[in-house]
């Protein structure tokens, strides 16, 4: 059943995707095909998850859903990190920021809805794929 109450991830990832839609656009005009191409396909995605996430059929598919649209979210870090060290790409830095919280909020869905799984094994993991992102950003 669909849970169509105010949803700030749904909010955010909707609006995250019409930014980059948009810059991507820009990036066409620019022919800067390879980011313009791929970029948006992992920024969109991460919010058709967590919108088809709202649907789920169970605890469970809402954890697999909310983990792939982690994924993606850490695929369009990636494009956004190579814009912004690319030689004729300008890349808001506000991008990054709304990106990393959209992030921090899945991240916290997750572990959230996971409740009382080992939450030792799920935090070690998370720290560690955290701490890679860390360093690649920084």
């Amino acid at each position: 059943m669909r849970n169509d109450k105010d949803n700030i991830i749904v909010h955010k990832t909707i609006e995250f995707s019409l930014v980059i839609i948009n810059y991507c656009e820009i990036l066409e005009q620019k022919k800067k095909f390879v980011i313009a191409k791929q970029l948006p396909r992992s920024a969109t995605a991460i919010g058709a998850n967590v919108f088809e996430a709202q649907n789920a059929e169970s605890k469970a598919d809402f954890i697999h859903k909310m983990k792939i649209a982690a994924k993606e979210a850490s695929e369009t870090l990636y494009w956004l990190i190579l814009c912004e060290r690319s030689d004729g790409y300008y890349c808001d830095i506000k991008f990054r920021d709304d990106l990393n919280n959209i992030i921090k909020i899945l991240s916290k869905i997750i572990s959230s809805a996971k409740g009382r799984i080992p939450g030792f094994v799920w935090m070690l993991l998370y720290s560690f794929s955290n701490f890679q992102i860390f360093k690649l950003t920084h």
